[in-house]
């Protein structure tokens, strides 16, 4: 009996016609990781990691070596001495191991358990050959798992997340602070240096993610979103307060916090250089890193906190949320009408102090002939029974999303995977034929 299930007309927004819904994992699947280009990790509460065939939804390897639930994943690959490239996996638990696996077999090379503490993220350092773990310690180590420096307990809280400078550099956010650590590589051993503290945000750093080599962006648990310089780590912009937007101009914007701090809450970034794409609350925000300020919002994307946002090719959008959809947003262009009032306040990052007022003057009537943007939804697709907490985008193969309900689905596009079953139906009796013929 075949496992694809049919997406029927009450679903007329989502593009997806054809799903297969992928069984094994017995809690909460919180991680997809792509491996290459059709096969891709899932992982969650179970301590269960699964390999997938994205292509088949064949489930590909069981890896079994964790006790507890899994708190980061991380790919990394290694080139050997013949020139051929292996493909690992890194996972951490709360059982505070970390272990790594050979994608092509299936198998745990090596497993780490010397942490005194849950580790919270993984980050891998392809130029200098070395993988980073997180947690109440920074630990650096080689691909061979030898643990090269280990920083003095830094926190109880400890590192939620890290990120990837230039400079040899990498910025750990540690509760509401953000640390610069410089890793230096010499003789006698590796060092890793704390460099800077900043502590400009007023509460957990629960976003931080990298624009370009220039740039990076961190957001926090209630409503704040900081551009910083990635070379010299000083703030560039940042928008404290999430306005009421819907105030006209020239009344000086009041302050709006949300009664509930996960209605503000900036719980994911990404960014395509040219603009940082926000899950803020139930909503999405496209802020312009070159004008500055925010060109598009949809206040209410989902109906409950938006989990992940990603950017996919011809200018759309894609969220997950807590109500169990996922969502698919166009980018689309309007001409602002120079009598309609423009939002000002929410993320305009330049606009937080006191300007003169022929400066807010120039800005209003450069914002007046300004062509904005909004988000229109293409495709709403319904599947899961509880929160979605992930997705991974494979282009031509579709889409694959992991949710609370403990499963995994991938979204197909019907007519695609119609005509790719009927060329390989045709293929088949060819050769029976030829094989008959002979």
């Amino acid at each position: 009996k075949s496992s694809v299930q049919t997406i029927g007309e009450e679903q007329i927004q989502n593009p997806y016609t054809e799903l297969l819904v992928l069984k094994g994992h017995q809690d909460i699947v919180r991680f997809l990781v792509q491996i290459d280009d059709y096969r891709f990790a899932s992982a969650g509460d179970d301590g269960i990691i699964f390999l997938w065939n994205a292509q088949t939804g064949e489930k590909l390897f069981e890896l079994h070596g964790h006790t507890h639930k899994i708190t980061a994943i991380a790919p990394f690959f290694s080139s050997g001495a013949s020139g051929e490239n292996s493909q690992f996996i890194l996972t951490a638990s709360a059982d505070r191991t970390v272990i790594v696996w050979d994608c092509s077999g299936g198998k745990q090379i090596q497993k780490v358990s010397c942490f005194h503490s849950t580790v919270k993220c993984l980050t891998v350092l392809q130029r200098l050959d070395v993988w980073l773990s997180g947690g109440s310690d920074l630990c650096v180590w080689n691909r061979k798992l030898d643990l090269l420096y280990k920083t003095s307990h830094l926190t109880d809280a400890g590192i939620s997340a890290l990120l990837e400078l230039p400079k040899n550099c990498v910025v750990a956010a540690v509760g509401k602070e953000l640390i610069i650590f410089r890793l230096v590589d010499r003789p006698e051993g590796w060092n890793v240096l704390e460099v800077k503290r900043l502590d400009d945000h007023q509460d957990n750093i629960l976003s931080l993610i990298s624009v370009n080599d220039l740039t990076f962006v961190t957001g926090s648990h209630v409503g704040e979103l900081i551009v910083w310089d990635a070379l010299d780590w000083t703030k560039q912009a940042s928008e404290c307060n999430f306005w009421d937007t819907s105030l006209h101009n020239d009344a000086q914007p009041e302050i709006k916090l949300s009664q509930s701090p996960n209605e503000t809450s900036v719980q994911h970034l990404t960014s395509d250089e040219e603009c940082v794409f926000a899950a803020v609350g139930k909503g999405i925000y496209v802020y312009n890193l070159q004008m500055k300020r925010v060109i598009a919002c949809q206040k209410t994307a989902h109906d409950s906190s938006v989990l992940r946002i990603a950017k996919l090719p011809n200018r759309q959008l894609m969220s997950c949320s807590e109500d169990g959809s996922v969502r698919i947003w166009e980018l689309r262009e309007k001409q602002q009408l120079p009598a309609e009032p423009v939002p000002t306040g929410f993320f305009s990052m330049w606009g937080f102090g006191r300007a003169n007022k022929q400066a807010n003057q120039a800005a209003k009537k450069t914002q007046e002939n300004t062509t904005i943007c909004f988000l229109e939804l293409v495709g709403d697709l319904i599947g899961h029974s509880s929160a979605v907490q992930m997705f991974l985008y494979f282009g031509d193969l579709g889409l694959a999303t992991c949710s609370a309900d403990h499963l995994i689905i991938l979204w197909k596009d019907g007519e695609q995977e119609s005509r790719l079953r009927s060329v390989t139906l045709f293929q088949k009796l060819a050769q029976n034929g030829g094989s008959q013929i002979k």
